[in-house]
């Protein structure tokens, strides 16, 4: 949801703000990844969302399910966003900080999506290739997807870079449309 995203962006920018002045980026990813699960709990999806229960039972449940993963800071921000009503924000704020911090060590994320199974030498060669061309460390993630029947399809950030067989075979046929 695009809105939850808006809503999100200036939590997460003043978490890393936080992290990048205490040099604790991986406490906040480790935080902000179990307080993200924890908010997308069912029981706790449908205790956040009803209206019967005050702010203050939230916060108290919630932080004791989390109690042992956060530390003053983390509880704090926890407390803010049930005061503020935006605990449902929580995965969105985690995800928008993995990026900014990701963006910070000079790393980017890509999705590599093949018709069959990468061996590591395929690739090795593929995160080079992306390394050289976005001028950054690239971590990257394989996935197997056979309805792309063959090649492969690349997403780094707003950028898709498709090899696909399933993809040429659709810009062929919009080209035939044309």
């Amino acid at each position: 949801m695009a809105e939850l995203v808006t809503i999100a962006r200036p939590y997460a920018e003043a978490v890393f703000r936080l992290a990048q002045d205490g040099n604790a980026f991986d406490a906040w990813s480790r935080m902000l990844a179990t307080c993200a699960a924890v908010a997308q709990d069912a029981q706790m999806v449908a205790l956040i969302t009803n209206p019967n229960v005050i702010a203050a039972d939230v916060a108290r449940v919630f932080l004791g399910v989390c109690d042992t993963e956060l530390n003053e800071q983390g509880k704090n921000f926890v407390k803010m966003l049930i005061e503020n009503d935006r605990l449902a924000t929580l995965p969105d704020i985690a995800a928008l900080y993995e990026e900014l911090k990701r963006a910070h060590q000079g790393e980017v994320e890509a999705v590599i999506s093949s018709a069959f199974p990468l061996d590591d030498a395929q690739r090795q060669t593929l995160v080079a290739g992306l390394e050289k061309r976005f001028a950054r460390k690239v971590k990257a993630t394989t996935e197997v997807d056979a309805s792309l029947i063959g090649g492969a399809r690349i997403v780094v950030g707003d950028v898709v870079i498709d090899g696909s067989v399933a993809g040429q075979l659709q810009k062929m046929s919009s080209a035939l449309k044309s």
